[in-house]
């Protein structure tokens, strides 16, 4: 059953939804059941996904993804970045040609920042 904040792709159109709320069904797009996302930690092969957090200031926090920064090219790119603290959530969208990087304002001490690639999916620090 799907939980609060999973993300998912549908395999057929590739709509991706965010669970605000879990429910007791599963989720379902174009007659088949949704892929759930798992969040991947580790860095594999030549791209780097993985969030990198900053501190800016006393409540603003910098992310950029990748130790190296991740392309941002039409075909392969950094789609968002969110942030969330245990009470806000911020995301941020990117689109080719930007920085792979935001900063998010207001934020808590305890966060928590993922990000999502159009070919490698879902990444978080």
């Amino acid at each position: 059953m799907p939980e609060k904040r999973e993300v998912y792709r549908c395999e057929a159109c590739g709509n991706i939804v965010e669970v605000l709320e879990g429910g007791g069904a599963d989720l379902v797009c174009c007659g088949e059941e949704m892929l759930l996302l798992e969040e991947k930690t580790a860095d594999e092969g030549k791209e780097k996904h993985v969030p990198i957090v900053g501190v800016v200031n006393e409540t603003d926090i910098l992310v950029r993804v990748g130790s190296n920064p991740h392309p941002m090219e039409e075909k392969h790119y950094i789609q968002w970045i969110d942030a969330f603290d245990g009470k806000d959530s911020h995301r941020h969208y990117l689109k080719p040609g930007q920085d792979p990087e935001t900063v998010f304002q207001n934020m808590g001490s305890q966060v928590k920042v993922r990000e999502y690639c159009n070919l490698h999916g879902l990444w978080s620090a």
